[in-house]
């Protein structure tokens, strides 16, 4: 009997179908061992002996371990298939090690999607287990470690915050200066003036084929005595453009589009892709449905080239095949890993619809028509744009119109191509055209927009931050460490997330950073290249993190209780704001002499009823005293508004009307009461 381990019971589930009566398929559930939290400082390392780790089974694995060993005993050989990526290599190296595995024992395997051809397939090309890439993936978990352990005990005795971390901290960094650059904005006025004509409008955008700027409502109103309602037709240009599709989803891109298109958060998003991975019970068999969900790559095998290039020709003709993508982004690159894709073009989501979930559908939906998309021939547009001169003013209009479908046939609910059809403008006698109107229209420019998950997985991935695994802890633990609140789908620091991103550059502004960290995921890509040697790695950035430690633990100002004007009533001492395990309290400032803790005396102020449930809109603050309005029955219902709502729906979307700068408003479309 040959035994095949992998890491989810799902998973060795559906793999064991495929092997037959000869194989058993197990779980580890997982991982099973850690790294301990004794020794110095509870890092489970010891730092003198070139960073060795010690690991702990860990707890509630003992049992799972103790059976893998019994059925490594009767089995003939051992087969190695976790997960195809460091984390799985690591995995596998603690199989071996924890079950006593020896080199003629075992082989690894690796599979980028759970079918049975990939499955078979994989054990034509069983190797032993990489170990430059467990030390990549072990070096990681040891500065993750070193960085997590001691900089959260720091953050824990001098600040209100809970924990810090290599990337957690400056993805918290980007969210703090993004709210800077916010708070800093400068509000400035402009205009713009619009030329109507029957069934198009044009924009003033030159004089004298300058740009041109209109600051005030003065220079709009020069500029409208100087124009007449005749416009001479300067030019018209037609320009056949492609419109090209995208490469198929990596885990970036399907985090921000799952977030963007679905309202997903990165983590359902990433558990309902593992579902899709590891098998889905269908009519005739179990299958995985997609290929695994943690790859930077966007490369494709040949097969399912073939197969779905054939699928687009027998069901849209040879016009619409299109030609494969190749991606410009060669570095960091995980282990050149698949993109995200359907495992077969022939499983249409119609055709699988019945056995998912609604969630399920969507997403696979999302990743199917994306990849098939993505084979599919360029759309073709005819752009035309028109200048029209007015007294030496240059006003301009654009129009488009698609000429053939091309990936949009598959693609159109996910991408919008608009189509203007502009008139034809050779009909006009004397080339002159008359407007009906010509109107200002006032502005003012807007400050940079907060982060939502998607743009800001989007700027970490660009920024080479943390790796596809790492995205969705992320933006969980800084949600659940209340370093930011949500509002409108936008993260906003709180006064804690401010405090400790303040701190932690006070005393670590050469670590925790952009270029840093970036540096240092290029330096664990070396590590699993064989191209360095990890515990170096580790020694170089100890050797500079320590002495700011020091320095910080030392010297850092611990934040003292905010006093609220109140006295103790038991003891005379300041009342003062304190943070428990279930959030703040008014206590005593002399604990734990004095034990005294304030009731809560919360009082809601109610705006008006909630548009999603049965909860009030209420008056509520941020933790930096921002006022904001959202429902009484959150977390439940998360419906929140920046601006006063006034009760009253919108007409054209059904969303609700907020007071905005002494005016009524949609707070969702551009409908003014």
């Amino acid at each position: 009997m040959k035994l095949v381990i992998v890491e989810s019971p799902s998973k060795s589930k559906t793999i064991e179908k495929y092997l037959g009566k000869d194989y058993k398929v197990v779980s580890s559930k997982g991982h099973i061992r850690d790294l301990a939290t004794k020794g110095k400082y509870g890092l489970g390392v010891d730092i003198e002996d070139n960073f060795k780790p010690t690991y702990t089974t860990i707890k509630g694995k003992k049992q799972t371990i103790d059976e893998l060993k019994k059925e490594v005993k009767k089995a003939d050989h051992v087969f190695l298939a976790t997960d195809p990526d460091r984390e799985g290599e690591a995995i596998s190296w603690h199989l071996y090690d924890a079950l006593g595995l020896k080199d003629d024992d075992y082989d690894r395997i690796v599979f980028n999607e759970i079918t049975k051809n990939a499955i078979i397939e994989s054990f034509n090309h069983a190797r032993k287990i990489d170990q430059n890439l467990v030390n990549s993936q072990e070096a990681r978990r040891i500065l993750d470690r070193i960085i997590g352990f001691r900089l959260s005990k720091l953050m824990q005795a001098k600040t209100d915050g809970k924990s810090a971390g290599r990337v957690q901290s400056v993805a918290l960094k980007l969210i703090v200066d993004k709210e800077r650059e916010i708070n800093d904005f400068k509000e400035e006025e402009y205009y713009t003036i619009t030329a109507k004509f029957n069934g198009f409008e044009a924009d003033l955008f030159n004089y004298n084929h300058k740009d041109i700027e209109i600051k005030n409502e003065v220079c709009a109103n020069e500029i409208l005595d100087k124009l007449s309602n005749a416009f001479k037709i300067e030019s018209v240009d037609k320009k056949s453009k492609n419109k090209q599709s995208k490469s198929p989803y990596i885990t970036s891109t399907l985090q921000q589009d799952a977030s963007n298109k679905l309202a997903m958060t990165s983590k359902k998003t990433m558990s309902i892709a593992q579902k899709l991975y590891e098998g889905i019970e269908l009519a005739d068999e179990t299958v995985g449905l997609i290929t695994y969900m943690r790859t930077d790559s966007t490369r494709i095998s040949n097969e399912f080239i073939k197969e779905t290039k054939d699928y687009i020709k027998a069901n849209y003709g040879e016009d619409y095949v299109g030609r494969v993508k190749v991606s410009k982004k060669t570095e960091n690159v995980q282990d050149a890993h698949e993109a995200i894709r359907p495992t077969s073009i022939k499983r249409d989501p119609l055709s699988v619809k019945p056995f998912l979930s609604n969630d399920e559908y969507k997403l696979y939906k999302m990743i199917y028509y994306r990849a098939l998309a993505s084979l599919m021939a360029d759309a073709k547009t005819e752009n035309t744009t028109v200048i029209l001169d007015n007294n030496n003013y240059q006003f301009k209009s654009t129009g488009q119109i698609i000429t053939f479908d091309g990936y949009l046939k598959v693609y159109k609910d996910y991408e919008t191509t608009k189509e203007e059809l502009l008139p034809p403008f050779d009909t006009y006698k004397s080339n002159i055209i008359v407007s009906n109107d010509i109107i200002k229209e006032q502005h003012f420019t807007k400050p940079p927009a907060r982060y939502t998950e998607a743009k800001l997985i989007k700027e970490m991935e660009e920024l080479g931050i943390g790796r596809p695994s790492t995205y969705a802890t992320v933006m969980d633990t800084i949600k659940k460490r209340g370093y930011v609140d949500i509002v409108d789908k936008k993260f906003i620091p709180t006064e804690t997330g401010i405090e400790i991103t303040d701190k932690l550059q006070q005393y670590f502004d050469h670590i925790i950073n952009v270029n840093y960290t970036a540096s240092m995921e290029n330096d664990l890509d070396k590590i699993a290249l064989g191209k360095l040697v990890w515990y170096k790695t580790l020694k170089d950035f100890y050797d500079d993190f320590e002495p700011s430690l020091k320095k910080a633990f030392d010297n850092m100002e611990k934040k003292a209780p905010e006093k609220t004007g109140e006295t103790c009533p038991l003891c005379g001492s300041d009342l003062v704001v304190r943070k428990g395990r279930y959030g703040s309290f008014v206590g005593c400032s002399n604990y734990p002499e004095c034990k005294y803790i304030k009731a809560n005396e919360k009082v809601e102020v109610v705006v008006c009823d909630c548009p999603d449930c049965d909860g009030k809109i209420v008056e509520r603050k941020t933790k930096r005293g921002k006022i904001f309005y959202g429902c009484n029955n959150f977390p439940k219902c998360k419906r929140a508004y920046w601006d006063q709502p006034t009760g009253e729906l919108c007409p054209n979307c059904n969303a609700m009307l907020v007071i905005k700068k002494d005016k009524i408003k949609c707070s969702s479309c551009d409908y003014e009461k």
